[in-house]
């Protein structure tokens, strides 16, 4: 029994200290982190950095690890980035640099981070960019949300870029260029919302074979050509609300046998084309609030439709009509064929 006692005494004893110098040995390695953390930033497992400081005025160079792989800097009044900074992080994958104040870049920005994958440049100030910004083997995913773009351009990609998540969104764009788009083969999303869009070119997202979400919501939208989206039948994700269409070709979705959300709300549709919804899954999921729907005649595709996949439907019982007067605020899917005119009374029939 005293050998036993001893022995769990040892143990104890043994299992002390190997908590003591486990915990030593992470204080001084938290003291070398502090030592190489830059001022105004937070470092987190000696590879990610965040620099949040409003009074932060120029890119923390000094005390920036070379092993740093994560590099965020928010909120703060930094108005200058260039190659020379980024060089000291060439682990770099990850680098944010949104709601600072930028508002340009150098051409040669990504030459000596070869490891970039994602680049975030939300909510700054930039309006023009120079050609080969973007020119970066391995940048997968580039967000441009919010600045001030009011026109992209194609020079700014190599031939074959590997980007696969492009974000626009919340800038000035009038139009989208095809040649662009051309040069990402690869983009499985793209995000063009609440831009200043009239039109697409028609054949704009012909090369996107592999694109799965597309976002152009809150735009100027009128219309969309009947091959919008011939060669993007991987599209899954497909926003268009909040933009001015009044109406849609019947063939507007043929063959996108994957798309599983559709927002058609806040526009200016009428009513639905015969066909326009034929050979969907059941799976689609649809929001169609917020459009004058007139509940005549034209209304019997839409109106049989909504019958049958009532569970498709999100805000179902919001979908009503905006005339003519005597059916305002009904809901469409309550309506009766003799109500959208398409069933003769008796009495007229005789």
């Amino acid at each position: 029994m005293y050998v036993y006692i001893v022995s769990l005494q040892c143990l104890k004893m043994n299992l002390w200290l190997f908590l003591a110098f486990t915990a030593l040995a992470e204080c001084r390695y938290q003291k070398r982190g502090a030592l190489s953390c830059p001022d105004l930033c937070s470092c987190f497992s000696g590879a990610e950095v965040v620099c949040s400081q409003s009074s932060l005025k120029h890119f923390p160079i000094d005390g920036l690890s070379p092993n740093t792989s994560r590099l965020s800097i928010q909120s703060t009044r930094l108005s200058n980035v260039t190659a020379s900074h980024l060089s000291v992080v060439p682990l770099l994958n990850s680098l944010q640099l949104y709601h600072n104040n930028l508002t340009s870049l150098p051409s040669d920005l990504l030459k000596g981070v070869p490891h970039l994958n994602i680049l975030d440049l939300t909510g700054n100030q930039l309006v023009l960019l120079p050609p080969n910004v973007f020119s970066h083997a391995s940048l997968h995913s580039l967000v441009l949300k919010k600045n001030r773009i009011e026109k992209v351009d194609a020079e700014w990609f190599s031939v074959n870029s590997s980007l696969t998540w492009l974000d626009l969104s919340g800038n000035r764009l009038t139009g989208i260029p095809s040649a662009l788009l051309q040069k990402l083969p690869h983009l499985e999303n793209l995000d063009l919302s609440h831009n200043n869009l009239q039109e697409l070119q028609p054949d704009a997202l012909e090369t996107l074979h592999r694109l799965e979400t597309l976002n152009l919501a809150g735009n100027k939208l009128i219309s969309l050509k009947p091959t919008t989206f011939t060669h993007n039948l991987k599209l899954s994700q497909l926003f268009l609300q909040e933009n001015q269409l009044r109406d849609l070709p019947a063939t507007l979705l043929q063959g996108l046998q994957h798309l599983e959300l559709l927002l058609l709300n806040q526009n200016q549709l009428q009513y639905l084309p015969s066909g326009f919804l034929e050979e969907r899954e059941s799976s689609l999921r649809m929001i169609l609030t917020g459009n004058p729907w007139v509940c005549d005649e034209r209304m019997e595709f839409l109106k049989k439709w909504l019958a049958v996949h009532r569970e498709n439907v999100i805000f179902l019982e919001e979908v009503t009509c905006a005339g003519p007067e005597a059916l305002k605020q009904r809901q469409v899917v309550s309506l009766t064929d003799s109500e959208l005119g398409l069933v003769k009374s008796d009495k007229i029939r005789n």
